[in-house]
């Protein structure tokens, strides 16, 4: 990965296309450098002038007489493939490429962006952009950007795919007083990505929390990787807008049907231990309270307030986030009862009434969070006759000093009678919002973070004996020669054999006689399938007889299947009649496989049978980085995993027998990339093994 090192601390600046009129972004980016505060060096480059802003300029980058660490060009877009390569050839390392009119601008952009970013491989130089803002970093401090202002200085780092965000959050920052150590524009990620970025913010001493606005990602993979050890340092918290094409498309298998545009994300960040942000509000409130807050030892919340209303709907959203309210111990509740007045509520929430001035709070929040049944706390407070806001919050910034363990949040409900209090919180880096919703969401995003940073890394898959690799590559090949995509059942049937997956007996017959002579080879019952690739839903149109016990029966239906596709599908190309061992019912499960143009295979379990796309009780995982706990966390959280335990005196399901094959699945669907959809559906599980039954494999 890319050591961004010297991008983010450069020795020396280069500002190609640097300008003396106020109105032009070149003009903008050395002013910005020179009013941070940085303390490098700077030359402009333009050769129509010979001093800019106080610095003498150079016509070219090749005529600056000391090295160049970093260049910002902002230039017309059909002069910046020359100046990329006078960089590569002056030994630049980095460079910031402001410059619009790329691949955002169609086809001839993107061939330009190509052959900009094939300039900065050769020269081995790292770059950001295309049509980017630039970035900032207030320890340097460095503000190689056109936007007006620089950040105060702070522990979030901020990472954008969109300049116009980076411009409006830096705007507001300064009226939220938040601080942050970096901004990045991230532009079109010719070269660098979220990825290189998110690794380097990782490794900052100076970043706290890692926030990101992404539209897509560059590369999943390395994303996936780069995400889950970031997640192990820091928390990284994203707001993803946008949606996947690949989803998008009209897909034939079940797995395609149910795998929503975004659920590869979805995917993605649950196994990387990214916190998902739904709203800008919701990132900068989780920002907030990570950045100023520790993390939670636990998911047990207590809740003080003064009005009975605010602490009902608290307590509802506590239990809706998959958190606790925490159970005081009998000496905290002694204590409680002893000093406040009788009509106040002593257990969670604690209801310090109406009336309370800080002294009440003050004693009711010691007594809440030196209990060890409290990972953390939320002050709510209401405005009135005798209500002390500013008191108040002076005594939470007293009392948190002796809890600097447990995370302390507020919620002070209202306006100017408030406002004193929550500026004093704010300024002791004690969140303080307006309404009590967000600050159990921030508490449940830090509660979700501890959890992942909690478990231990993930079981990798073990090396799995009886893997086939050649007869799938034959058989893939073969189809391909037929120029077809979707395999015959017999055939997919056979990939997950040479796999280790359990499937039932499929062998395909092309004559009544042939397909009577399997079926006393097989042993009975039976069961007899079209084998078509143009027939997805062989039962709609007659191409299945089950539960055939002797020769004449199979003999009989060979010929009444050929006859119904001729009735309902008579120019549909049919390769025969495949005949497989009727097995033994069990719970129907289906797994599935769809691949996402970024990440990869998207893996999907759940109920199976005819009800699939009816009850959409599925859960899904990305094959990459898969692990033994993931596997088990993707069949704990379907409805299905309430059968396979063993429900209403049903025997238990061989779980590991179906954790064994999604792990086989997922490394057959890994190895091929040339596959694109699979369903298996239905999988029967039986107390001790499993089989496929139906298999449908798409190839590209």
């Amino acid at each position: 990965m890319a050591d961004l090192t010297s991008f983010f601390n450069p020795k020396s600046i280069a500002v190609i296309g640097a300008s003396k009129s106020p109105e032009k972004i070149g003009n903008v980016v050395v002013k910005n450098i020179l009013s941070s505060g940085y303390n490098g060096e700077v030359f402009p480059i333009n050769p129509k002038e010979r001093e800019i802003n106080g610095l003498p300029c150079y016509p070219t980058i090749d005529s600056v007489p000391k090295p160049v660490e970093l260049a910002v060009i902002s230039v017309p877009s059909s002069m910046v493939l020359d100046v990329a390569k006078a960089c590569g050839t002056s030994g630049v390392n980095n460079l910031v490429v402001i410059t619009a009119g790329f691949k955002e601008t169609g086809k001839e952009g993107l061939g330009l962006e190509k052959k900009l970013a094939s300039i900065c491989r050769q020269y081995q130089m790292q770059m950001l952009g295309p049509n980017c803002v630039g970035f900032m970093d207030t320890h340097t401090p460095i503000n190689a950007s056109f936007a007006t202002g620089f950040p105060l200085k702070g522990e979030i780092a901020f990472i954008s795919q969109s300049g116009a965000m980076v411009v409006s959050i830096l705007d507001w920052s300064f009226s939220a007083g938040l601080g942050f150590s970096k901004f990045v524009s991230l532009g079109n990620k010719a070269i660098l990505n979220e990825a290189h970025f998110i690794e380097h913010a990782a490794d900052d001493p100076n970043t706290k929390v890692i926030l990101c606005y992404i539209e897509d990602v560059e590369n999943g993979t390395l994303f996936l990787d780069t995400a889950r050890r970031a997640s192990r340092e820091k928390p990284v918290i994203i707001l993803k807008s946008g949606t996947s094409q690949a989803g998008a498309r009209a897909a034939s298998s079940h797995t395609g049907a149910l795998a929503g545009s975004d659920l590869a994300y979805e995917a993605a960040f649950l196994q990387s231990g990214v916190i998902r942000a739904r709203s800008m509000p919701e990132l900068f409130d989780l920002a907030i309270a990570f950045a100023n807050q520790p993390i939670p030892r636990g998911d047990r919340v207590a809740i003080i307030t003064n009005s009975g209303g605010p602490g009902i709907v608290a307590t509802d959203n506590i239990e809706s986030k998959n958190l606790k309210m925490a159970r005081f111990r009998k000496e905290t509740i002694r204590q409680l009862g002893n000093f406040l007045p009788g009509e106040s509520n002593i257990y969670n929430p604690v209801d310090v009434l109406g009336d309370a001035k800080a002294d009440r709070y003050r004693f009711a929040l010691e007594k809440v969070m030196a209990d060890p049944g409290v990972d953390s706390t939320i002050v709510l407070l209401c405005p009135g006759g005798v209500t002390e806001p500013a008191e108040t919050a002076k005594a939470m910034i007293e009392i948190r000093k002796k809890h600097l363990d447990k995370p302390l949040i507020a919620a002070y409900m209202g306006g100017e009678q408030i406002a004193e209090g929550a500026k004093i919180l704010a300024s002791a880096r004690i969140p303080c919002f307006t309404f009590p919703e967000p600050a159990i969401l921030a508490i449940s995003g830090m509660v979700r973070y501890a959890r992942f940073r909690n478990l231990p890394e993930g079981e990798a898959l073990p090396l799995y004996d009886h893997i086939d690799k050649k007869t799938v590559k034959l058989t893939i090949d073969q189809v391909k020669a037929e120029k077809r995509l979707v395999l015959l059942g017999s055939e997919a049937a056979k990939l997950v054999n040479a796999y280790g997956i359990p499937a039932a007996n499929t062998i395909l017959a092309t004559q009544p006689e042939e397909a009577a002579d399997v079926a006393d080879q097989l042993g009975y019952p039976v069961i007899l399938k079209v084998a078509s690739p143009k027939i997805m839903h062989k039962t709609d149109v007659g191409g299945v007889k089950s539960g055939l016990f002797s020769y004449e029966e199979v003999r009989r239906g060979f010929i009444e299947i050929m006859e119904n596709i001729q009735r309902y599908m008579p120019r549909v190309a049919v390769y025969g009649i495949e005949v497989q061992k009727m097995m033994p019912r069990g719970t129907e499960l289906i797994i599935g496989m769809t691949r996402d143009i970024h990440f990869g295979p998207l893996i999907a379990f759940g109920l199976g049978g005819i009800y699939v796309n009816l009850i959409k009780d599925v859960s899904f995982r990305l094959a990459h980085g898969l692990s033994l706990r993931e596997i088990k966390k993707l069949i704990s959280e379907t409805k299905a995993y309430t059968l396979l335990r063993g429900y209403r005196g049903e025997q238990a399901a061989d779980m590991e027998a179906i954790a064994e094959v999604i792990g086989r699945f997922s490394k057959l669907v890994t190895d091929f990339p040339e596959i694109t959809e699979v369903d298996i559906n239905p999988v029967f599980v039986y107390n001790k093994g499993v089989s496929a039954v139906d298999v449908k494999i798409t190839v590209s």
